[in-house]
């Protein structure tokens, strides 16, 4: 029999992979579908919480519970299929001791202790591997960017998010800056803090707004960890970023090298780390070269006289300026969020 077109099964292992943002985290978002010889979908699943099934055995269950028979089916997965003892056991032994005869991945995962391996023990049992092209693996890398940044950088994606106005201001110049964008910005503002291992501000942002920077106004499995830059010991006791739910730390004297924040940031399995600061931290991730996005929302209104989205070292000439490359122009209620990263 021809082996089923895995294009929509594709798309659909994509879609569920999706589900898992704001769950797996430090583990990648995968999802797994499972077809029948002649194309019909037997199972499916996506990655649960840190330590619980992932991708593969969740779309095993799921075929089971149907009562299929998974013998001589086809696995699609939007990642390698793990094959090595982390706090679950491999993938790739649950694929081949139930019987699967091929293989279809979007991607290799990043990870050093896969790396292929999953891929070429799935080979060696006799099982078809299959991997898929560029538009599925690109759409597999995006949905898991921090997890390809910390396996490959040895450190997060970091995204820096701010809202704007048309002439560039983020606040009024005493610091007010409630609310330059509508309520669906700051509501799609709150999907993208969910994507994020770790949501980082500066001690002037506390001081200034007394921001909770959890996420609420999306549903969410858990909370990222909240982080404060406070070089000074400056941080208010009943600040509202320090209370529930989800953690926050307080990051003091002596440790405000960005580099060296995101590299320990990694080893604590942060994939993603989300700034949201005022113009100076901003300003000094943009200079330090370490912003891998900017999510930008940009409100139709002037407001003149205020903050800029960032205070950067003074430039030469406009040859020396960093240029950035539009990802993505999307209309969100009477705003624009714009998603550029660097050339």
């Amino acid at each position: 029999m021809i082996p089923p077109d895995t294009s929509a099964a594709l798309q659909r292992a994509l879609e569920l992979a999706g589900q898992a943002v704001g769950l797996t985290d430090p583990n990648p978002r995968v999802g797994c579908v499972i077809l029948a010889p002649d194309g019909r979908e037997l199972g499916a699943g996506h990655t649960q919480a840190a330590g619980q099934a992932h991708a593969e055995v969740m779309a095993l269950r799921d075929a089971a519970a149907r009562g299929h028979d998974v013998r001589g089916a086809t696995a699609v997965v939007t990642l390698e299929p793990c094959s090595h003892h982390g706090r679950t056991p491999p993938c790739c032994d649950a694929l081949i001791a139930a019987g699967i005869a091929r293989v279809v991945a979007a991607a290799e995962d990043p990870n050093p202790q896969v790396a292929g391996q999953g891929l070429a023990r799935l080979k060696a049992a006799g099982i078809s591997v299959e991997l898929a092209g560029p538009q599925a693996q690109q759409a597999s890398r995006e949905l898991n960017i921090g997890f390809f940044s910390r396996m490959q950088r040895g450190r997060p994606f970091v995204r820096l998010k701010s809202a704007i106005s048309l002439d560039g201001r983020t606040a009024l110049p005493d610091g007010r800056s409630q609310w330059i964008t509508g309520e669906a910005a700051r509501t799609d503002g709150h999907a993208w803090r969910r994507r994020a291992g770790a949501v980082l501000t500066g001690i002037g942002t506390v001081l200034a707004d007394d921001p909770r920077l959890d996420v609420r106004l999306v549903p969410t499995a858990r909370q990222p960890l909240r982080l404060v830059l406070d070089p000074q010991g400056r941080m208010p006791a009943a600040a509202r970023v320090l209370q529930p739910p989800g953690e926050a730390r307080v990051i003091g004297p002596g440790r405000a090298d960005l580099p060296a924040l995101l590299a320990e940031l990694g080893t604590q399995g942060i994939n993603e780390l989300h700034v949201e600061a005022g113009p100076t931290l901003s300003g000094a991730f943009l200079d330090a070269g370490l912003v891998d996005e900017l999510l930008v929302y940009q409100a139709p209104m002037l407001i003149g006289q205020g903050r800029p989205l960032a205070e950067l070292a003074p430039l030469a000439g406009l040859g020396d300026a960093r240029r950035w490359q539009l990802v993505e122009a999307t209309p969100i209620g009477q705003d624009l969020r714009l998603r550029l990263r660097p050339t």
